[in-house]
């Protein structure tokens, strides 16, 4: 098949112009998402924070997102795009407003811990543009929501300090990140009122049962039920670097009530995916229509693997650079930001390589390729010229993102009806791992963390080795019981 592009400034199809709403709906959450993370300097100053309560701040800010991808992926199912996404944007914004008005560490921490809710809302995307692209197209179309998304973090990163200035005075930092909310809140309007869940005359398909996903068979209720460990076992980490142990920000009293209200949250986790599967143990019901659950747990290693390990390099990245090369904390800052704007241009390349030449392997290669970079990345030293360390950096991201285009390429040719819990599970896993490279990195060398990333990058490749190439049709069912068949290649 030959690369096939989409007209992406053809305003006038409408599934153009959903595209670009989806996409800069995703950009400003993820402007909200990181907005604090340049101005953490003038908060150090203006709270008279410790190093580990800003820690505690950068760790609580991922911290929920965590469960927030199952949740909003259950929801984005049942109650369809649109709605699911203004009603993010907006709540988001009046949780910056209410960081924005902080008085305290403690009002910080909350704030900024419920604010995390947002970095789910690329889950939503991912369902609205597979509704609105056929599955040749798809790849390229959510690399482009991907990839253009994710450039949200880059603007919030280059453009709070100098709103700060802009506003100027000790609260200028208040009104760069108020700023963003009363953004979120217009835009949730234009949203709500532009956007449709599906082309005129489609089906919108909802999964039977809420709260879990829907598996096909005894062996993949279990397999279902134990890929959600890590979910759970990453938000016990995050207890643990904030109790006695580690930041030592929570008592041992508080630390044990987070310990029992994870716990509780993965027992009502397991608990719903029995109630949405428990026929699978009744002999008379009949047969569903199959899919492997395998597929969708090869796909949350390969996000783990990718986007996990672009969070983890994305934050450790400037402060390498200064020690290693000696330079500036703004031309650290620079040459490190490579990594992260390459997703203007990688993650597309990777959705529209995988519509042309094969989904499984384009991620492959991907995966190869972040393994070899990382590994080259693992032997970065002082002795390296800073222009070979950065061109080694940009090819690394080229293929850690491309890797990203290429599971996003795959996830919504899974199950039409669940698109939103199994990107949303993915997602979930993208953000497992970015939580334990950068514990792995407070123990180790960095050279020591890339060699992690590479392993991790080969055991993504040896699970790819399995995935299934979608072909043919998926079957899916009406709320009236309809069965429609919809073309996967």
């Amino acid at each position: 098949m030959a690369l096939k592009t989409i007209p992406l400034f053809k305003w006038s199809e409408p599934r153009i112009r959903t595209l670009h709403y989806t996409w800069f709906a995703f950009f400003i959450t993820f402007l909200i998402w990181f907005a604090h993370a340049p101005l953490m300097p003038i908060l150090k100053t203006y709270f008279d924070l410790s190093p580990e309560q800003v820690k505690a701040i950068l760790m609580l800010n991922v911290a929920i997102t965590i469960p927030a991808r199952i949740v909003i992926g259950v929801l984005v199912d049942k109650f369809g795009p649109r709605k699911s996404y203004s009603f993010l944007l907006a709540i988001s914004g009046v949780l910056c407003l209410v960081f924005a008005a902080a008085q305290s560490f403690e009002w910080l921490a909350i704030s900024r811990f419920l604010l995390g809710f947002v970095g789910a809302g690329f889950v939503i995307g991912i369902r609205l543009v597979s509704e609105w692209f056929p599955a040749r197209e798809v790849g390229i179309a959510e690399g482009v929501y991907g990839g253009w998304g994710n450039f949200g973090a880059a603007v919030a990163s280059m453009s709070m300090p100098v709103l700060a200035l802009a506003f100027g005075g000790d609260d200028g930092w208040r009104y760069a990140i108020a700023s963003t909310g009363i953004i979120a809140i217009i835009y949730s309007v234009f949203f709500y009122r532009g956007v449709r869940d599906t082309p005129e005359g489609s089906t919108y398909f909802k999964p039977q049962k809420a709260g879990g996903l829907e598996v096909t068979s005894k062996g993949d209720f279990i397999f279902y039920a134990l890929m959600n460990v890590p979910l759970y076992l990453a938000l016990v980490l995050l207890a643990w670097r904030l109790s006695p142990a580690g930041l030592n920000l929570l008592s041992a009293t508080n630390t044990y009530i987070a310990y029992a209200v994870i716990a509780g949250l993965a027992v009502y986790q397991w608990i719903k995916i029995w109630y949405v599967n428990k026929h699978l143990f009744d002999k008379n019901h009949p047969a569903a229509p199959s899919y492997k659950f395998k597929q969708v747990a090869i796909l949350n290693i390969a996000y783990m693997a990718c986007f996990g390990s672009e969070l983890a390099v994305v934050s450790m990245l400037p402060l390498f650079f200064m020690n290693t090369f000696s330079i500036s904390p703004v031309y650290a800052g620079m040459t490190a930001g490579c990594f992260a704007i390459m997703n203007l241009f990688a993650r597309p390349g990777g959705g529209l390589f995988s519509d042309a030449y094969g989904r499984r392997k384009m991620l492959m290669i991907c995966l190869i390729g972040q393994t070899v970079g990382y590994g080259l990345m693992a032997q970065m030293n002082g002795e390296w010229s800073l222009m070979i360390a950065v061109a080694t950096v940009l090819a690394t991201s080229i293929f850690v993102q491309g890797a990203c285009g290429a599971v996003y390429s795959i996830v919504p040719l899974i199950q039409r009806r669940m698109t939103g819990q199994i990107a949303g599970m993915a997602g979930a896993y993208g953000n497992v791992g970015g939580v334990t490279f950068l514990t792995v990195l407070s123990f180790v060398s960095p050279s020591a963390f890339f060699y992690v990333l590479a392993g991790t990058s080969i055991v993504a490749f040896l699970g790819a080795l399995y995935l299934d190439e979608p072909k043919g049709h998926m079957v899916e069912k009406d709320e009236h019981g309809n069965v429609h068949l919809i073309a996967v290649e």
